[in-house]
Order: structure tokens, then sequence, then C-alpha cells
């Protein structure tokens, strides 16, 4: 069984970002998108208006991010996988999103990297969370260009529209 990584977050965390579950390369590394070609770095660079954020070192580009309220989790606390797919994923066990609002009172809006980690946003949006379905920063969305997911991605920072309401990305 393979295990991901604690929370991202602080006290004045408003918004996270969750993907599905860590990759090998970030298993590996013991880092969120350790992957050189995942573009979640380089997207939250552009949407934070902090140059080079995804060259910075790890623990420099979590405070970075922080100090803009955003917060970093995944949707799985565990499962088996082999490879870094996400639907090569097996046995999955969610996260305790509830104990997130210990962490993080401040919580208002959850974005979700991907459709694999979007399942999950019918039910954060039950719980009163704004919640936003972004395309996701995996190389294996090649699907759309950096432009077309930074288009979308911009959208994390948007103010917060009433609790329990879902947008999705649709591909066209």
């Amino acid at each position: 069984m393979l295990r991901g990584f604690s929370p991202v977050v602080a006290a004045d965390t408003h918004t996270i970002v969750l993907g599905s579950f860590p990759g090998e390369a970030s298993l590996a590394a013991t880092q969120y998108y350790a992957h050189p070609r995942n573009q979640f770095w380089r997207l939250l660079s552009a949407v934070l208006g902090e140059p080079e954020l995804h060259e910075l070192a790890y623990d420099v580009r979590l405070e970075r991010v922080l100090a803009h309220g955003i917060g970093i989790w995944d949707v799985l606390d565990a499962c088996h996988r082999e490879g870094s797919l996400d639907s090569a994923i097996r046995n999955a066990q969610p996260n305790d999103f509830a104990s997130l609002r210990e962490h993080a009172p401040l919580l208002r809006k959850v974005c979700f990297n991907g459709k694999t980690a979007g399942r999950f946003a019918p039910v954060i949006a039950a719980a009163g969370y704004e919640t936003l379905v972004l395309p996701s920063s995996s190389p294996a969305n090649a699907m759309l260009s950096f432009g077309q997911k930074l288009a979308v991605w911009q959208q994390i920072l948007d103010r917060f529209r009433k609790p329990g309401q879902i947008r999705r990305y649709v591909a066209e």
C-alpha cells in the first residue's frame, strides 16, 4: 500500500488544490509534483505572479504558495498502484478532508487537479465549499497546451461564489 503526503496548509489557507495521488517521481522525492514534466509548479507560478516558482527549492515553493493562502493536498491518502497513472489506482483510501477544518478554518475553495480528483467535487461541494475542477497538470494530459490549461487555472484566484457551487472544466 502506497501512502500519500500530509496536507500543506496554514491557518489562513483559503483555497486548496487537490491532486489524486502522488506519482512515482513525487513519492521518490517526497515532494508534491516532483516529475520534471508536470506543469503544476509552472501553472501556479503564472497564476500567483511568482516568476520562476518552479525553479526554487521545494520548501521555498511551499512557503510562497502558502503566503498566497493556497494549500496543496491529494484526495487519496493511500492506494495500490503500479506506475503513476490514475487509471492504475486500486484499493483507494480517501484522505480525511473533514480534519482540514481544524487546520485551515478559513478554507472556502477546493480546486481539483484533473478529472480523477474532480470526482470528489460533489462531496466537497455538499460540505459547503466552492469547487473548481481544473485540467490536469500531468504530462499524461497532453491534449491541452500550457496556455489552454493556464486559462482555466487562472480561476483559482477568482473571488468566491456561493458555498456548494461546482464549476467544471469541460474539454471541447
